[in-house]
């Protein structure tokens, strides 16, 4: 797609797990030895519970071998954990206690091993049972986007659509609960490797609230959704979406001027008491071009001038594609990259030194540059931000069409040129893994990521940092994948998070 960093990372190889060369000291209870899973478990946590466990005279083994007596798992389904089990060649696997972390937990709270109940047991699923099943049968779907793989094959479109369509007047309404609801409904349906057929289909599915519910239902039975329909033809629905439409101007922004009785862009540029900030007037002198779609020939010829530019300042700087051009789609709103150098402390006078140059170039048609406010020592924070504290600006550029493979200039134009969206953003290199997850997308799969950390591991993900709250620690990471391994989440492609 580019030829510059590609944003898709290379996997790195699982480290081999160590065991401890010395009896553990302090160890209570020789009868019991206890093997955590770390699959889906993660890392950093399951190094957090070794330790506890041991501090309580608990054997832990690090290695899967016969000693071990009861195997701990967190959040393994039975048929995926099974299986993996069975090809590790433990002998005695059928004798062994193969328990969710139930019972760990609450023999940590009793501070002895208790006895292993039905409730604790994760049972190996029943081969008469499995050859019932019928093939068509859809596994579980996780109520997180960041366990489901979406790809921009929507089964659902119909149904999607018209959800998204509630959830932006939701958004135009500032009713962000139910917002979030039926973007979450339309977030499931999105993943689903198949069409729904009638609302029956979807039950177990997790998020879908009886508004959403209904949406489907009255949709299967009629072929659209009157509420749907409705609000397409709503004069306050398609005014604020073309408002909204403008570079700068945001919801709020465009229902004070509805409620002024301007319908129309026209009427807001000829009204004089109206006064645009340099981002909306920028918004209004380039809308013809940044209204329309950024095509994918576009947004590379705009990472080679960055690349060209950028390399000025330093050999070194890498210029990675990011959004949603990164997830694999063919049209965009505008091109994001993130510039990254080695050296410490000198990806501060990147963006200037980028923006100054291409001032020099003729092509800067508008900029807005926010300087560095990261500051470790005020992470974690406890509030997510929609903005991260990077280095960063906002950009439109005059790109010749002529650097664009297989565009030519359109005589009817008048001219040579067309204005772009560009957003670049500088972190700090050790930073570059956390900033390239938070801005390749999407929303729903970044949010879910952040819910996922906080609900499910007990830290804090952001742009800028992993927290984990139980060790009191930053984790350390290089590659996105890095990330999902603290995490005990399987590493998921951009291109199937397209939540």
């Amino acid at each position: 797609m580019f030829q510059t960093t590609p944003c898709t990372l290379l996997k790195k190889r699982q480290r081999p797990e160590s065991t401890p060369a010395h009896p553990q000291e302090g160890m209570k209870f020789g009868e019991v030895t206890v093997y955590l899973v770390e699959r889906r478990m993660g890392t950093s946590r399951r190094k957090f519970l070794t330790s506890l466990a041991r501090s309580k005279g608990f054997c832990v083994d690090n290695t899967l071998s016969s000693k071990v007596t009861h195997i701990v798992a967190e959040g393994n389904p039975a048929n995926e954990l099974w299986p993996w089990l069975q090809e590790q060649g433990l002998p005695h696997l059928d004798n062994t206690n193969v328990l969710d972390i139930t019972w760990f937990t609450e023999s940590m709270r009793a501070g002895r091993p208790v006895p292993v109940e039905a409730q604790h047991c994760i049972q190996k699923p029943s081969l008469e049972l499995e050859t019932c099943v019928p093939d068509i049968s859809v596994p579980a779907v996780s109520q997180y986007a960041c366990q489901r793989r979406t790809t921009l094959d929507n089964q659902n479109k119909l149904l999607t659509d018209a959800l998204e369509v509630l959830a932006e007047i939701c958004e135009f309404n500032d009713n962000k609960g139910r917002c979030l609801g039926f973007r979450r409904a339309a977030s499931v349906l999105k993943s689903l490797p198949t069409p729904l057929r009638r609302l029956q289909d979807a039950e177990g599915l997790p998020c879908l609230g009886e508004e959403s519910k209904a949406v489907i239902e009255e949709i299967f039975e009629c072929g659209s959704c009157y509420k749907v329909e409705d609000i397409l033809a709503d004069e306050r629905y398609q005014t604020l979406k073309l408002f909204t439409s403008v570079f700068g101007v945001g919801p709020k922004t465009a229902e004070k001027w509805y409620r002024r009785g301007l319908r129309s862009l026209e009427q807001i540029c000829s009204d004089s008491s109206i006064h645009l900030n340099r981002m909306q007037a920028a918004g209004f002198l380039y809308y013809e071009d940044i209204s329309k779609p950024v095509t994918i020939a576009e947004a590379k010829a705009v990472g080679c001038i960055i690349k060209e530019t950028a390399s000025y300042f330093s050999s070194c700087v890498t210029i990675t594609p990011t959004g949603g051009f990164c997830r694999g789609k063919v049209f965009g709103h505008d091109a994001d990259f993130i510039l990254t150098i080695p050296e410490p402390g000198k990806e501060n006078g990147l963006l200037p030194a980028v923006i100054d140059s291409l001032r020099d170039q003729g092509i800067l048609l508008y900029s807005d540059f926010q300087e560095s406010t990261f500051d470790l020592s005020k992470l974690p924070s406890r509030h997510f931000e929609a903005m991260d504290h990077f280095q960063k600006c906002f950009l439109i550029l005059k790109l010749k069409l002529e650097r664009v493979e297989g565009q030519q200039a359109d005589s009817g134009r008048g001219r040579d040129w067309k204005a772009v969206r560009v957003d670049l953003v500088a972190p700090p290199a050790d930073r570059f893994a956390f900033c390239l997850l938070g801005w390749s997308g999407s929303t729903q799969f970044e949010r879910d990521l952040r819910r996922f950390a906080r609900l499910e591991r007990g830290m804090l993900l952001d742009n800028h940092a992993l927290y984990d709250k139980a060790t009191n620690t930053f984790l350390q990471a290089k590659t996105e994948e890095d990330i999902f391994t603290h995490l005990g989440l399987d590493y998921i492609e951009p291109w199937q998070r397209n939540a």
